[in-house]
């Protein structure tokens, strides 16, 4: 809520939302915990979170029942009310990587342009952010900037009267906080004895007029005697980064895009921002970022591996070439299958990605393996591989089938943990699909087109006669 709110208001709003989730989401909400004071962005009376407990996976089987779709409806629900900010999220797919799931990044003060210039920049990021359709709930993880009472101390004042600065803090600490004075034991365990003002002596600015502190004189001076005030403007939690002063800012991506999608969006939004203002990302984004940069060396590292293994097989670099052509048509189908379902590109469907390479190349092997044979045995290539492709058919299938048929299950799994598994499922069955249809066609025209290109010849062609024996009869 804005800042300054009073406890008694966060309190009436945390009840309104609560009796909504529950008549709302009660069928498929176990109980809600609502706290005042405190969420993830920092503690203060204007602050307030809820942790809902659902229901078992088996009683919400529908995709609307999800929990991201709950989150959603509540936070839309209360999108425009004008009393708060209000936003539904689920916690982050790794624990201790975040609060939250979408993008985490880090807002920096690094040319040290002060407090004021850092909360423009962050404000123009909020700004453009709301602009982008990739975008939403993007918000700050933090407290806003709120009211705060300024005390400006009269040294001179306070030197003639015997008063130290620490005497000072140390009577407003007191006075309008709290603090330790001393301890005492009861029942054989040691208390604390902390000690504040009434409630009615700390609630306004002139209410410093009813403290007094002793002089060296022995005499009782009012705090207004060399304490004047005037209110300002000013940070409620001052975060630090690295070093730097620093704003979280927290987002999701919209309906129909991936946190990549988001991650690139926020970028060219940060690729604006005035000089000495930068950014990093943190928790799960840190991980993708550096993650995502180490693909493209992934799978290249496996097709090398992959052709270096037939290489050294065949003793050839043609016929290993004809079978790694095949590895774009099981790319295809996993890319297909997973756009098709509208999924990302995550780090599951990476693995079913690599697991399609794999199972491609093996159906393109188990062709060409015997078109070598044939085309040694001295049949035309046309002749050899048209021969394998027929012979080999049957396993082909029958491989294929019964890999897609076993990993079918995951690509239309339910309940907890089912997206890693739909992800995983989707790219393998897509990949199976395109890898075992079109190289069956495909396949025999690579054999072909890649000996004919490198001119391979029979292995006997290769060996030197043997010159005839001399001798005398």
């Amino acid at each position: 809520m804005p800042p300054n709110t009073p406890r008694g208001e966060t309190e009436k709003l945390n009840r309104e939302i609560t009796d909504y989730i529950l008549k709302t989401e009660g069928n498929l909400v176990e109980s809600v915990l609502a706290v005042n004071g405190f969420n993830f962005a920092g503690q203060g009376q204007s602050a307030g979170a809820f942790f809902i407990r659902l229901k078992d996976w088996k009683d919400r089987p529908k995709a609307s029942q999800t929990s991201s779709a709950i989150a959603m409806r509540i936070m839309m629900h209360f999108w425009f009310d004008p009393r708060a900010q209000i936003f539904a999220i689920n916690p982050p797919a790794v624990l201790e990587l975040g609060n939250a799931t979408g993008f985490d990044l880090e807002l920096e003060d690094r040319g040290h342009l002060g407090h004021a210039k850092l909360l423009e920049a962050r404000n123009m990021v909020l700004g453009l952010a709301s602009q982008d359709p990739r975008l939403m709930a993007v918000r700050p993880n933090g407290m806003e900037d709120a009211g705060q009472y300024m005390l400006d101390i009269d040294r001179e004042k306070a030197n003639a009267l015997g008063i130290t600065i620490s005497d000072i803090n140390t009577t407003i600490e007191g006075a309008l906080g709290s603090i330790y004075i001393n301890q005492f034991t009861r029942n054989d365990r040691v208390k604390q004895v902390y000690i504040q003002g009434t409630a009615d002596a700390r609630m306004l600015p002139q209410d410093l007029n009813k403290w007094y502190i002793r002089t060296n004189t022995n005499t009782m001076a009012p705090l207004n005697a060399f304490i004047s005030g005037h209110w300002i403007s000013g940070p409620q939690k001052v975060e630090n980064y690295d070093g730097y002063n620093a704003y979280e800012i927290l987002g999701q991506p919209s309906a129909g895009h991936s946190s990549g999608d988001a991650m690139d969006a926020i970028k060219g939004i940060l690729a604006k921002l005035p000089t000495g203002i930068s950014y990093e990302w943190t928790g799960l984004s840190f991980e993708e970022a550096a993650s995502g940069s180490s693909t493209g060396p992934l799978y290249a590292l496996a097709g090398i591996v992959i052709l270096l293994c037939l290489a050294a097989l065949y003793e050839s670099w043609a016929i290993p070439l004809s079978v790694m052509m095949v590895i774009p048509l099981g790319v295809l189908g996993a890319i297909a299958a997973t756009l098709g379902r509208s999924m990302n590109n995550d780090v599951y469907f990476q693995v079913g990605l690599l697991t399609t390479v794999g199972l491609a190349v093996k159906n393109a092997i188990l062709i060409v393996e015997f078109a070598k044979a044939g085309f040694e045995k001295g049949n035309s290539l046309e002749e050899s591989v048209l021969i394998a492709a027929q012979e080999r058919l049957r396993p082909i299938l029958m491989t294929s089938i019964a890999f897609v048929v076993g990993v079918f299950p995951l690509a239309i799994a339910s309940g907890a943990g089912s997206s890693s598994r739909q992800a995983i499922g989707t790219a393998v069955v897509g990949g199976m699909a395109t890898a075992t249809l079109l190289a069956v066609y495909f396949v025999p025209v690579f054999f072909v087109t890649i000996l004919r290109l490198f001119k391979v010849k029979r292995m006997n062609e290769h060996t030197e006669p043997t010159p005839p024996a001399t001798g005398h009869d």
